[in-house]
């Protein structure tokens, strides 16, 4: 009776602790598998070093000196075993101008638990959150965009990845890490992922199409806002992006992509507004803030063919209200992409 009251509070403490455990289980998420064409491999042996420095991730530093572990696989499994906390990777690689002129991706597959990954030293992603606002992203598909900006098509680029992991494995663990660039599929005509002009604040002028914001900050779409240098920032901002439109989409209607916004947004093209989330009302603020989780909603609005000017620039412009916590353009796609193809790839008649 005493050995089998023994081994009942055994179990008993047996499944708290595993109540109490993180169990990491890395399963594909939805269109993970839709990579796209394989354009550079990129497993392998990677520099990686353990601690946090943001030097770490320009263009120029000299890692020569940093260990060199295999991309996927857990930093625990090559020498770092029970080592929580910050690590920095990087890699080099060529890419010919031919194929720096296509939509260029970086997959990084699952990277546990929280990155930042930049390119030449422009940030590209983020996944989950880093202290002390920390949140896994251990589960996340990583899929980063690469402007064309940021690529060097005459020499060498470097691609330099900051992780933080809580606890258990840590690291790139898996995924098949390359270049990719989209296949026919749900994919922008018009990527407008990338580089976007930025200010916080509020004016009404900052619609127009002709407004001059070339002294604004240089923002990265999609990433919040925090984690590139506008920590702390709740309220207004603005977001603004010209685009050239090919004059053979001249006569097709499209559907403007904005992905996910934190929190609310009013857009316009050419200083027209095409599309709204949230209650707004006519004084500076919005009215009943957060009311429907607008943080969650994806962005898609209808942009009529008489607004766009075919085979000349445009102008995007994105007014922001983030009441707390994180804020701005986070999540993909980005983009416009003709109605016909919306229809097809979104599989709607």
């Amino acid at each position: 009776m005493k050995n089998t009251k023994i081994f009942f509070l055994l179990s008993f403490v047996l499944s708290i602790l595993l109540i109490g455990c993180k169990v990491k289980n890395h399963k594909p998420a939805e269109n993970a598998n839709e990579k796209g064409k394989l354009l550079l491999n990129l497993s392998g042996k990677w520099e990686f070093k353990i601690g946090d420095d943001m030097q770490w991730g320009k263009i120029n530093f000299d890692d020569n000196n940093w260990d060199s572990i295999s991309v996927p696989a857990s930093w625990e499994n090559q020498g770092f075993h029970g080592y929580d906390g910050f690590a920095w990777y990087r890699k080099s690689f060529k890419l010919s101008a031919d194929l720096i002129s296509k939509d260029v991706y970086l997959i990084l597959g699952y990277v546990d638990d929280v990155d930042q990954t930049f390119i030449n030293g422009h940030l590209v992603g983020v996944s989950g959150g880093f202290p002390p606002n920390y949140r896994t992203a251990y589960n996340a598909f990583r899929k980063y965009f690469i402007p064309k900006e940021y690529l060097n098509s005459d020499g060498e680029n470097i691609i330099a990845v900051r992780v933080f992991d809580d606890k258990l494995d840590g690291g790139i663990v898996s995924g098949e890490i390359g270049l990719y660039y989209a296949k026919e599929g749900f994919e922008p005509d018009i990527n407008l992922s990338g580089v976007w002009n930025f200010k916080i604040g509020d004016d009404s002028l900052w619609s127009n199409k002709e407004f001059a914001d070339t002294n604004w900050a240089k923002l990265m779409v999609p990433a919040h806002w925090e984690i590139q240098g506008f920590e702390n920032v709740d309220g207004f901002a603005w977001y603004r992006k010209t685009f050239f439109v090919p004059s053979n989409f001249k006569g097709d209607n499209f559907i403007l992509l904005l992905g996910k916004i934190d929190d609310m947004d009013q857009t316009f093209v050419n200083g027209t507004l095409v599309g709204s989330t949230g209650i707004w009302n006519f004084s500076t603020s919005p009215a009943n803030y957060d009311q429907n989780n607008e943080y969650q909603t994806k962005r898609i609005y209808s942009v009529p063919n008489k607004l766009l000017k075919y085979g000349k620039l445009n102008t995007i412009a994105v007014r922001v209200y983030d009441g707390f916590r994180d804020g701005g353009i986070y999540e993909a796609p980005i983009g416009l992409i003709t109605q016909n193809n919306y229809k097809k790839y979104s599989g709607r008649k």
